[in-house]
């Protein structure tokens, strides 16, 4: 099948995996996961779950591997905390169906929309994403620096990430597929999504209250996302830098210019030593700073060639296994 054909909307029973990363989920996971089994139900009669414990330290790699079998749950189990875009890659990895869903642990992600996700499918959509639509509840922090981040990736120029679209998305086995030929190693799965291309389409919804718990992702890993994103898809950085330091050495000339000039014919006198000193700090400091930009693509090109695993599977448990 080429790329510009639909997908196979004639298959009437399609088999449906959702694939749910998690992490410290235990007072939600058992909630979340029956939650969908309820609504897969409903929509076919091939299904499966993947959750994916990316390294957790609460028992929920206990309660999945302990659920009902009848809830079709397989249990991916890192060695340790390797981050949500590896445990989205591994849930990839481990998925088996004609259509794959992901979706969050905490149960913010509302299955009543996947009937309307399969729905677009068949309407010939390879990748249906939901878009969030009410961001009020954020801190003015994550919606400050969402509005920064998709400004910089835009001006990257190189692909066009929607807005607001998340991770919680159906994708075909074209797009699956495609996901998991790219070898890279620094996974951003929004820029990757967005990457493959095909047919995609995004429809509204508004995240429901965490009926436990707070996000466990801090600042701190938001600020490392993002800057993954702009460094693997975007060479903004570097372009700035190159942009700043021709501007002033630009600057540097025309002072350097205007001294000399005033010099000869004003009989002034040279500006000393503060002047001089000023400048070499801030150009020093400019110079170290496009530096440690430089050392950023450089570290990701280490990480690659390396040639480490992404991740590492402790276990994989079956619903089968329990019986």
């Amino acid at each position: 099948m080429t790329q510009n054909e639909l997908p196979p909307t004639n298959i009437i029973q399609p088999h449906i995996t959702v694939i749910v990363p998690a992490f410290n989920e235990q007072a939600t996971i058992a909630s979340t996961v029956n939650h969908i089994a309820e609504h897969l139900r409903q929509l076919t009669t091939r299904w499966d779950i993947v959750v994916i414990d990316d390294g957790s330290r609460d028992q929920t790699a206990h309660l999945v591997r302990n659920l009902p079998i009848n809830l079709n749950t397989t249990l991916v189990r890192f060695s340790r905390n390797f981050g949500k875009e590896y445990a989205i890659s591994a849930g990839l990895e481990h998925a088996g169906g004609d259509i794959v869903i992901c979706m969050d642990a905490d149960g913010q992600h509302s299955a009543e929309l996947l009937g309307q996700m399969l729905q677009k499918w068949r309407e010939g959509y390879n990748m249906v994403y939901a878009v969030r639509q009410d961001r009020e509840s954020e801190s003015h922090f994550k919606r400050w620096g969402s509005r920064v981040f998709y400004r910089m990736i835009s001006l990257g120029g190189q692909i066009h990430i929607p807005r607001d679209a998340g991770d919680f998305r159906l994708m075909d086995r074209q797009v699956v597929d495609a996901l998991l030929s790219l070898p890279e190693r620094n996974r951003f799965m929004k820029g990757i999504y967005a990457w493959v291309g095909y047919k995609s389409v995004g429809i509204p919804y508004k995240p429901l209250p965490r009926s436990h718990g707070e996000s466990t992702f801090s600042k701190l890993k938001l600020i490392q996302l993002a800057w993954t994103g702009v460094t693997s898809f975007s060479v903004m950085p570097l372009r700035l830098a190159s942009a700043v330091g021709g501007l002033l050495a630009f600057l540097a000339f025309i002072y350097g210019l205007y001294v000399v000039v005033d010099h000869l014919f004003f009989n002034e006198s040279v500006p000393g030593w503060p002047t001089i000193v000023a400048g070499m700090m801030f150009f020093a400091g400019v110079q170290l700073l496009f530096i440690g930009i430089l050392g950023e693509y450089l570290a990701r090109i280490y990480d690659e060639v390396k040639g480490r695993p992404p991740y590492i599977v402790a276990e994989v448990n079956k619903p089968e296994a329990n019986s």
